[in-house]
This record gives structure tokens, C-alpha cells and sequence, in this order.
């Protein structure tokens, strides 16, 4: 990974609908050289997929919610019927196992109270809990999908 597939993946992160040329004009190359680097991306799964975002708001699921889970059971099996039923469930838009206090953080979008409510009972329903806690984001102070690229080897 050098500075150029940097540039290009910065160009795709601000928006993949660019086209190739214009992609190209903005690291320095001509159109050739930037789509073998791009399909080389993809190749080696470095770009996983290219999406369309959508408002939240406009779609009537502008409510975030983070919900933290705890259970009593940790075994594998459980984890496997666990994901297979938060899988199932749409407005789960993130799904983590943490470290620390809590055993799970979901990342849930709903259009209000009640919606997260029928989103509460299915969680509740789904599996064996001993402490479901959820935090109502008030404001979106921050919100991104690019992923800083200086890391990047």
C-alpha cells in the first residue's frame, strides 16, 4: 500500500460514485494504472464492497439507540443462536462482543420509543439475558464511515 492507493481509497471514501477518470485526475494517473490498482484493492479485500448511504432521518429511522448486553451464558452455542436471532433483526445496523462491564453493544436504528420497544421484546425473547441497558443517542455529533488511512501498510 503506498501514498496512491491512500489517495485513491480516500476518493472512494468521500464518494464511490466518482468516476474512474475522475478518480484517476485526482491521484495522478491515467485511467489504466488507477483501475488496476482499484481491482487490486478489491482483489485483496481491502475495498469489501461499495455501498450507497442513506439518511437515516428521510427513511423514518433517525432514533439511534446503543443497547448494552449482559448474560450469564457464554458458551459457543449460545453465541451461534444469539447472532443467528440479532442477525434476523434489521434495525441491529451494529453488533459487537466487548470486553469489560458489558458482554454485547448493539447499535440499533428505529423511527422512535415504541419502535425500540418491539426491537427490546425480540432481543429479550431471542435469548437468555440478565441486563439489557439502552442509551437514546440526543444529538449525532460525529458520524463518518471513511476509516483514517494512515495506518494503512
Amino acid at each position: 500500500m503506498d501514498d496512491v492507493d491512500r489517495k485513491i481509497l480516500r476518493c472512494l471514501q468521500e464518494d464511490a460514485t466518482l468516476s474512474l477518470a475522475e478518480i484517476a485526475a485526482r491521484v495522478g494517473l491515467s485511467p489504466t494504472p488507477c483501475w488496476r490498482r482499484i481491482q487490486k484493492l478489491e482483489n485483496e479485500g481491502v475495498i469489501r464492497c461499495r455501498v450507497a448511504l442513506l439518511d437515516a432521518e428521510k427513511l423514518n429511522v433517525g432514533t439511534t439507540v446503543f443497547v448494552g448486553l449482559k448474560t450469564n451464558q457464554h458458551n459457543y452455542e449460545w453465541l451461534e443462536q444469539f447472532a443467528r436471532a440479532v442477525a434476523g433483526i434489521e434495525e441491529v445496523v451494529e453488533f459487537y462482543r466487548m470486553s469489560g462491564d458489558i458482554d454485547y453493544l448493539l447499535r440499533v436504528v428505529v423511527p422512535d420509543i415504541e419502535g425500540y420497544d418491539a426491537v427490546y421484546k425480540r432481543l429479550i425473547q431471542a435469548a437468555d439475558l440478565s441486563d439489557v441497558t439502552s442509551s437514546f443517542s440526543m444529538e449525532k455529533i460525529k458520524y463518518t464511515t471513511a476509516l483514517p488511512l494512515h495506518y494503512a501498510r
